[in-house]
């Protein structure tokens, strides 16, 4: 392999310097890319193929994605900013540049997500099974009840805070709804600003009698103003939310105690830095500069709004119990041979003997794969040990509740659980906790790094040997998220993949070099080396060689460079990218036999595949799944994990996958020249990816 690296290095030396271009044209600013994907998440929201109510749950999603990027990436930049970093990005942008060049496409954004939701969605709901109206728009008998119910259930737990001489400002918690008001003494004509906290725990949405009838709960609560500010004038009032800063800034190097540390930088996080204002429009100027002077930000910190705030609230009409306004289920199935196996009264393990078994999650369980792979291992006597990495899990996970069992009944029971997941941090918080009290083995992995990679290890005395199960997969072990996020789990007991398995939990857990693996391709020192040969190696081919990725996000400058250097070389390149992609497409002399497509829909595609057509020394074509991206972080910063296929049929199941994804006629967004998202979702012949595959596999199971 080292012939190769050395190859390559010099064919992309030579290609980088032969482009004509200026090298920070040949990339996408990341942040940039990430504003293209929220908008085409934005795009659903106005498919008329969509069901109403998911239109909803899609405008709630871009605008949840829109809070996280603000205080995180958003956060990123504004601290570069403050600590005078001039240094431009790859693709030639300072952080200033891309700080103006978001604020100008934030606003653009949210004028076209209250548009859709005032012209499109909203006339739509209110012709249908559901209906959102203002106060002025009740009767005279509906606005006394709710009246009643304020002075019940919201009135008391209201604290308006005024701003004096005795009462500074006050704190403004991230992402907290809050009513601006300016109220006057008509006696004195002394007016003061006052900020009233809108209660979280009543809903958004709030029911109008017994129907599907709702009115926003800030309306309810501006229209009783009076009850708060009693003998005033109220003079203006208004919604307004603050992001904050919600990164945790945490060196593990200098901590002492990692679990410590991660709680005390949660307690820190909702002190974190304001990044942005969110007020509508029209807010007086007086208030507008007030406003900004307390929170120590500029006006292009600010986003006006036309229509109502966080829209995250959204989430709770998509969830009405109203079948005809939402997608039909698709219930998971359970996998062929598992089912066969439950039949015969056969355990998982006996399956995964037999031959290694592949799962694609929703379209099948994970509950009936996953799930029950762990809950056999805890309760199988013949099981040793097991070993797992948790990246993200959910609050009541079964998961997490067999590996209790385990351990209390005896086993070796050992999990690196990830306590800096990105707001996950508490929840992974207390299950280290709980984990540890019943005797798990519970570590955080490599000091500097994430582990992101999804492995479960499993040791069991068979009749004939000590074998070893594994499960490698490309999502999280998250039984909620399993039900939304299309991922791929794969398992097997092959001794090679068995004991890098191994080699990866004692690397994570013990004190040692990382080892030289048989099968598996780990991150962070040997993914990147082994992606990039395999490029290199398919360039040789010119165009007989094929490479087809899908992933979450490309955005790291050498692997991007390789693609072009492949490209170049008569490589026909296809990339399916749900979210970031530095990569520009089709540009002559540069990229143009590479094709980028994006696949949105009912479902999140996270699976990670990798396709190099004529693959190792074999020549026959190669296929890997994991956990990892193509982006920096991914490659340097955590410990990911590929794992390649070799069964036919598993193959041949992921050449059918990625068939219907690169499908002419199903809806897409592609990346066009002049790096802007096209749609392709019009006629009546389009057809989509998601729905044929599910489709697929139902048919695939009755055979």
């Amino acid at each position: 392999m080292t012939f190769w690296r050395n190859r390559f290095l010099t064919n992309v030396r030579e290609s980088v310097n032969s482009y004509d271009k200026s090298i920070e044209q040949n990339y996408i600013n990341r942040e940039l890319s990430w504003l293209d994907f929220n908008d085409r998440v934005l795009t659903l929201a106005s498919d008329e193929k969509v069901p109403l109510l998911e239109r909803c749950r899609f405008l709630a999603i871009c605008s949840s994605n829109l809070d996280e990027f603000y205080q995180i990436r958003v956060a990123a930049l504004k601290d570069q900013v403050a600590g005078d970093v001039y240094t431009p990005t790859v693709d030639g942008l300072t952080p200033q540049q891309q700080l103006h060049e978001i604020t100008r496409r934030t606003q653009d954004f949210v004028n076209r997500q209250h548009k859709v939701w005032s012209q499109e969605l909203l006339p739509r709901l209110n012709q249908s099974e559901v209906s959102v109206v203002g106060w002025s728009d009740l009767s005279e008998t509906e606005k006394a009840r709710l009246s009643d119910d304020f002075d019940r259930r919201i009135f008391p737990v209201l604290t308006p805070l005024v701003v004096d001489p005795a009462h500074p400002f006050p704190y403004i918690s991230n992402l907290a709804m809050n009513l601006a008001v300016v109220a006057r003494d008509p006696q004195s004509s002394e007016q003061r600003f006052a900020r009233l906290k809108i209660p979280k725990n009543i809903s958004r949405f709030m029911r109008v009698g017994d129907g599907n009838k709702f009115v926003l709960l800030e309306e309810v609560v501006s229209a009783n103003l009076p009850r708060l500010f009693q003998g005033m004038l109220i003079e203006q009032c208004f919604v307004f939310r603050v992001t904050r800063n919600a990164d945790l800034s945490l060196d593990d190097e200098d901590a002492e105690d990692l679990l410590a540390a991660v709680e005390m930088e949660l307690r820190r996080r909702r002190f974190g830095r304001a990044v942005r204002l969110e007020i509508p429009e029209g807010t007086a100027q007086e208030t507008v500069e007030l406003m900004c002077q307390e929170l120590e930000l500029e006006l292009e910190d600010i986003t006006y709004h036309s229509g109502f705030i966080e829209m995250n609230a959204l989430n709770q009409l998509a969830s009405l119990d109203l079948p005809g306004l939402r997608f039909k289920p698709w219930p998971p199935l359970t996998a062929g041979r598992l089912m066969a196996a439950e039949f015969n009264s056969q355990s998982i393990f006996q399956v995964i003997r037999e031959r290694q078994l592949l799962v694609h999650h929703p379209h099948e369980s994970f509950s009936s794969s996953v799930e029950s792979f762990v809950a056999q291992a805890a309760s199988d006597a013949k099981v040793h040990s097991i070993k797992m990495t948790l990246y993200r899990t959910s609050g009541d996970s079964a998961i997490a509740k067999h590996l209790v069992r385990a351990a209390e009944a005896g086993k070796q029971v050992a999990v690196v659980l990830e306590i800096k997941a990105r707001f996950d941090e508490a929840r992974n918080i207390a299950w280290a906790k709980e984990l540890e009290y019943a005797g798990v083995h519970v570590t955080y992995g490599i000091v500097g790094l994430k582990t992101h990679s999804k492995c479960i290890l499993v040791v069991r005395e068979d009749s004939d040997q000590m074998r070893r199960y594994v499960h490698i997969g490309t999502g999280n072990y998250n039984s909620v998220t399993a039900r939304l996020y299309e991922d791929i789990g794969f398992f097997t007991c092959e001794e090679q993949i068995g004991s890098d398995a191994t080699e990866l939990f004692n690397y994570l857990t013990g004190y040692a070099k990382e080892p030289d693996y048989l099968r598996l391709f780990v991150a962070p020192h040997q993914l990147r080396p082994r992606v990039l040969e395999l490029i290199h190696r398919e360039a040789t081919f010119k165009d007989k060689g094929q490479i087809t990725l899908k992933l979450n996000s490309i955005s790291d400058p050498s692997i991007i460079d390789a693609l072009y250097s492949a490209s170049n070389a008569g490589v026909k390149i296809n990339l399916i990218v749900r979210g970031i992609c530095c990569l520009r497409a089709g540009v002559p002399g540069m990229s143009e036999n590479i094709e980028v497509r994006s696949i949105l829909g009912r479902y999140l595609e996270h699976s990670r595949i990798y396709r190099f057509e004529h693959g190792l020394e074999d020549e026959s074509p190669l296929h890997l799944i994991g956990s990892a991206d193509l982006m920096g972080r991914n490659l340097d910063g955590r410990v990911e994990v590929l794992v390649p296929l070799t069964h036919p049929k598993h193959r041949a199941w992921l050449d059918k996958v990625l068939g219907f994804l690169l499908a002419d006629d199903v809806a897409h967004f592609k990346l066009d020249i002049d790096d802007k998202w096209i749609n392709h979702n019009l006629g009546d012949e389009i057809g989509d990816a998601q729905q044929r595959l599910h489709e697929w596999v139902v048919a695939t199971q009755v055979r």
